[in-house]
């Protein structure tokens, strides 16, 4: 059985033995509603099977707090801060049209519309307003949209680029000189028109400067 990573134990929450979790997934049932759920403590390769009997969220926060059996205090509480929150893979919730599941979207080829320019592949999917999908690079594109000033770009398109241009997305990667370099691409429907999962692609229609902005900081 293949499990999906989901989220992450973060912190004890009082003492009878609750959990924090940050989760990693858009779909708050993974967090809400009992059954088998399966914890990963660092450093360990072996999961270990848990019954979920409630969980809630934070309001105002994007955190849960559930509660396991099992474990009845603060101490077995701790013990598990920092391990994965795991879902078996086979149970998907069901999507709207434009609805994926992270899984899917990870590896996929990243091609620009306008060119058929293969630049790179999908590695990780972040959430900064819009979600953003990190792409690294199979090298340098050659189809880049130049002559356009950054500041023209940012007017017109403050809310698509506002995370990149002010380096206010999350985890952002420090890189050594040998590390692919990698792009953030808004993941949203005027940039990436096209999600073929069965092609194992998505087009991109990157705006004025978007490209040059994330590979300046990158």
């Amino acid at each position: 059985m293949k499990l999906l990573d989901v989220g992450k134990i973060v912190a004890a929450q009082g003492l009878k033995g609750e959990l924090r979790v940050y989760p990693e997934s858009d779909f708050p049932e993974r967090f809400l509603q009992p059954g088998v759920r399966w914890l990963q403590l660092p450093n360990t390769s072996h999961p270990q099977q848990f019954e979920l009997l409630s969980g809630r969220s934070i309001p105002g926060k994007k955190l849960y707090i559930i509660k396991l059996a099992g474990i009845e205090d603060i101490h077995q509480a701790e013990a598990l801060r920092g391990a994965k929150f795991l879902v078996d893979a086979g149970d998907r919730p069901s999507l709207k049209a434009d609805e994926y599941h992270v899984a899917d979207l990870v590896g996929l080829e990243v091609i620009i519309q306008s060119t058929g320019e293969a630049i790179g592949r999908v590695t990780e999917i972040y959430t900064a307003g819009n979600d953003l999908l990190e792409v690294t690079l199979n090298t340098q594109p050659q189809t880049v949209l130049e002559n356009a000033p950054l500041e023209d770009t940012l007017k017109a398109n403050p809310e698509i680029l506002s995370e990149v241009a002010t380096g206010s997305r999350k985890k952002k990667k420090k890189r050594s000189p040998k590390t692919a370099p990698s792009i953030f691409i808004p993941f949203v429907a005027e940039i990436v028109p096209v999600v073929d999962i069965k092609a194992g692609r998505i087009e991109i229609i990157p705006p004025p400067g978007l490209l040059e902005v994330n590979l300046a900081d990158s």
